[in-house]
């Protein structure tokens, strides 16, 4: 009789454990994508912020000749340097809606415009910061296509002042 007591509450005690564990489960299944949400619109916005950073760099870069020092930190996405469009890009894959899929959305801040293209699950979401009316951006001074892609680290990115050619004002950059 004993042991049928004994043998009774390990049966309860792993039934209870189990169910503990299913609901612990079942939270972090609902859970887990809205805090990758959340995630990913903080790197989005500090992406925005990053794009704004540079963009003050190259307008305040003054003469040619001078020359600025920016790190870089991408945990997620990757940054463009379209030298041929004179363009930067930021692109992420998300969970996150960051705008209307298929519309370009106009940010006030920057001129940045963002465009989220559905993606079945995800959304792909790009930042991207036109130049072609002022200024010629080129990556180590040809018109190239530069992605830098997540570190762990920072990269330091250089912009310098290169002179003006037919009336655009051509920055150099280069990732250190």
């Amino acid at each position: 009789m004993l042991n049928q007591v004994r043998g009774q509450v390990w049966i309860e005690t792993v039934v209870y454990t189990l169910i503990a564990f299913i609901m612990i489960g079942s939270v972090l299944a609902f859970v887990k994508p809205e805090i990758e949400k959340i995630q990913d619109k903080a790197v989005i916005d500090q992406s925005s912020e990053m794009l704004n950073d540079i963009n003050n760099i190259i307008l305040d870069i003054g003469v040619p000749g001078n020359q600025r020092l920016i790190e870089v930190g991408l945990k997620k996405g990757n940054l463009k340097i379209d030298g041929a469009g004179d363009k930067l890009i930021f692109e992420i894959e998300s969970l996150y809606e960051y705008s209307e899929p298929g519309e370009n959305v106009s940010k006030v801040d920057g001129g940045i415009v963002a465009f989220t293209e559905s993606q079945g699950k995800y959304n792909l979401i790009t930042l991207t910061r036109d130049y072609g009316e002022a200024y010629n951006l080129t990556f180590d001074g040809q018109d190239s296509l530069k992605t830098i892609t997540k570190s762990s680290t920072a990269y330091k990115l250089l912009i310098s002042n290169e002179g003006e050619i037919a009336n655009k004002i051509t920055i150099n950059m280069e990732v250190n």
